[in-house]
């Protein structure tokens, strides 16, 4: 899984970006379809930027060989899966008697939203062996005075 996880990143992204752009729920009181960019006088705003912008970020620090990177880049995802899972109950959930019509895009996005987090856990790259430090002539550590 870590061999490909750069490409599973990838590859969630652009399912993430898909599902902000299908229907999330259908409401059939106002008779619209809201998506992650669309709402009715943008009441539930447009929550399909801020997943792409984490998910942008967490998806362009994986290619990034650094250990610092690869943290950053779960810290992101987990906030991600957090935001989607905040939208799932934002958009599917009822209001004054009334419960809209779950759409697929909103199940999408959050199971998106989870592959960039499981790609996340199992990042690429190897850990660097820590050699002994090296004893200077007294047999205290190099660098270090006594």
């Amino acid at each position: 899984m870590s061999k490909y996880s750069n490409w599973i990143s990838l590859g969630a992204l652009l399912l993430l970006a898909i599902s902000c752009f299908m229907p999330w729920t259908y409401h059939a009181d106002v008779d619209k379809t809201f998506t992650g960019f669309f709402s009715e006088k943008n009441i539930y705003g447009k929550p399909g930027r801020f997943l792409l912008v984490l998910g942008t970020v967490s998806t362009l620090l994986s290619f990034v060989p650094a250990l610092w990177a690869k943290r950053i880049a779960l810290l992101v995802c987990g906030l991600n899966v957090a935001y989607a899972i905040k939208n799932l109950l934002l958009f599917g959930s009822c209001y004054q008697g009334y419960c809209p019509e779950k759409k697929a895009g909103l199940f999408l996005m959050v199971i998106a939203a989870s592959l960039l987090l499981l790609a996340s856990l199992f990042p690429k790259g190897k850990l660097k062996k820590e050699t002994p430090p090296a004893e200077g002539p007294q047999g205290a550590p190099d660098g270090i005075e006594e």
